[in-house]
């Protein structure tokens, strides 16, 4: 008896239950998995409509499949069944009360959150919104630099403040990792009354943060954790890899289940958990930016991702890592060739790397990662996910296959031989590694008076709206930020490399705020 009461009063014995509790919920003990995660609510209902032999007289106009077209012979009648408008027995996106409720619930309890939210125009509505639904105007909100577009059009909408820090900048890769824990304590303790923490959790190439000592701290000063988990549906479905935002404790993350687990290309969810979250202006800024005709397609695609990965992620993503660990060990054969692992990350001062991303370093090949991209491409018809200029990014996920990593490693092997040593490396990476300094309000900019100029004659000035390439989608400078010599150098030498350059206009102009006409400008034109 006395044994049983000093153990239960040993921390230990708590940790030990909260690390199992935690392995459990991450999928690690398949015994306790819930059998109601086998229903797909919205998905039969859709299935059952469209076998129904019903009349339309709604829309949509092919009345399910009776206009016959080239897409139609490719895909099938099926998929015209399943294309409905939210008729009767299949529920309302805005506001849920049967199948779609359902299978939202489902969804959230998949992913150890308290409540999630279907999306169908991608993540960026999910960021949109849980920021809006956070910030009011000139509410300040800490986050990091390399954010995704979304990010700022979302800073726009809000009038938030961006407290703005600096992630990693990776000179032997070209790419911004990860904010450090310290730089984010520095900026929370600095900025006490920001009313939210912005992460990113992964990185586009992987790297993850310190989520649950960001979150703890963030809620000592009664901010809302937000999460660009675009890249990290995955997560939740396995314990070898790095924290999820819920598990973390953080209020809420908006997450590409179309990504990494599965649905359909523009089909994410908004996950939530605690007590900090308004569900109330969520919910309302939610119906503001969603489309009142939801892609059925795209919710049912939501449905049957989260039952898959419920049941078979875990199983699977241990077999898609081990395959990982072996490419990575192959690849590493190769002269010339330099995969990123995690150790790599935290030599670096990263705090966790996600595997399922295979980061390769080409440039010793004397090729620019948009080279590589393109001969993998055409030669070898292998499609990376993203290019950079001295690396590129293969995505896993579990419908990689062994035979798919054998192709990517021989035709690493083939440029190999062709390339290394043949040419020379490639010089110094061209990247910049000072982001530009901020002058105004995102919001502000955005609605100030406009010039159009050359890029050349853009130097000095305030930005009038986002340039970047994309992916990844993080600008070179965005609206507000004083225009420096290195972004106009930047996004040259990506011209030059073939990236598309995503802004507003395109001939070689860009906005800037005219200042002269700018009630907010209080400096000479000629200094700032």
């Amino acid at each position: 008896m006395n044994f049983r009461i000093k153990f239960f009063r040993n921390p230990c014995f708590y940790v030990i239950i909260h690390s199992a509790f935690a392995y459990a919920k991450k999928g690690g003990l398949t015994e306790l998995k819930d059998d109601r995660q086998h229903k797909t609510p919205f998905f039969s209902k859709l299935k059952e409509y469209g076998q129904s032999n019903v009349v339309p007289f709604d829309v949509p106009g092919h009345k399910l499949g009776k206009i016959k077209n080239d897409l139609l012979d490719f895909v099938g009648v099926n998929t015209f069944l399943i294309d409905s408008n939210a008729p009767l027995g299949l529920d309302t996106l805005s506001k849920p009360h049967g199948v779609i409720k359902e299978a939202e619930k489902l969804m959230a309890e998949a992913c150890h959150a308290d409540r999630s939210y279907f999306l169908t125009n991608g993540t960026t509505t999910g960021i949109l919104a849980m920021i809006m639904a956070t910030c009011r105007a000139n509410d300040k909100i800490i986050l990091p630099r390399n954010v995704h577009k979304s990010v700022i059009s979302a800073l726009i909408l809000s009038g938030a403040m961006p407290i703005f820090v600096k992630p990693d900048i990776d000179i032997e890769l070209g790419i911004a990792n990860g904010v450090p824990y310290e730089t984010y304590e520095e900026a929370i303790r600095e900025h006490y009354d920001a009313k939210a923490l912005f992460i990113i959790n992964p990185t586009y190439f992987g790297v993850a943060s310190d989520m649950a000592r960001l979150t703890e701290l963030a809620h000592e000063f009664d901010m809302v954790v937000l999460a660009d988990e675009a890249h990290g549906a995955q997560f939740y479905f396995s314990d070898k890899l790095p924290l999820s935002a819920m598990d973390a404790g953080a209020d809420i993350s908006a997450t590409s289940i179309h990504k990494t687990a599965g649905s359909f290309t523009q089909s994410s969810v908004l996950l939530t958990k605690g007590k900090r979250v308004d569900h109330v202006r969520l919910r309302s800024t939610l119906n503001m930016l969603q489309s009142t005709s939801p892609s059925a397609l795209l919710l049912a695609s939501l449905d049957v991702a989260r039952k898959s990965m419920y049941f078979d992620g875990p199983k699977k993503i241990d077999k898609l890592l081990e395959m990982a660990r072996k490419t990575r060990m192959n690849l590493r054969t190769i002269s010339g060739i330099k995969v990123i692992d995690k150790d790599y990350i935290v030599t670096r001062g990263g705090f966790d790397f996600d595997e399922t991303k295979i980061v390769i370093k080409v440039s010793d090949l004397g090729l620019s990662g948009f080279e590589v991209y393109k001969k993998l491409r055409r030669n070898h018809n292998i499609q990376l996910e993203l290019a950079e200029s001295h690396i590129v990014l293969a995505v896993l996920t579990i419908g990689t296959t062994k035979e798919d990593l054998d192709r990517l490693f021989e035709a690493f092997k083939e440029l190999s031989k062709k390339y290394y040593k043949v040419r020379s490396r490639l010089p110094k990476i061209k990247f910049i590694y000072q982001f530009p300094e901020p002058y105004a309000r995102p919001r502000d900019a955005f609605h100030a008076p406009k010039l159009q100029v050359p890029l050349e004659e853009a130097y000095d000035e305030i930005a009038a709206e986002s340039i970047m390439i994309y992916p990844p989608g993080i600008p070179f400078v965005i609206p507000g930020e004083i225009i420096t010599q290195e972004v106009i150098d930047d996004i040259h030498y990506y011209l030059k490399k073939g990236s598309i350059i995503h802004s507003d206009l395109d001939n070689g102009y860009v906005k800037i705020i005219d200042k002269e006409h700018w009630v907010k400008w209080e400096g000479d034109s000629d200094e700032f």
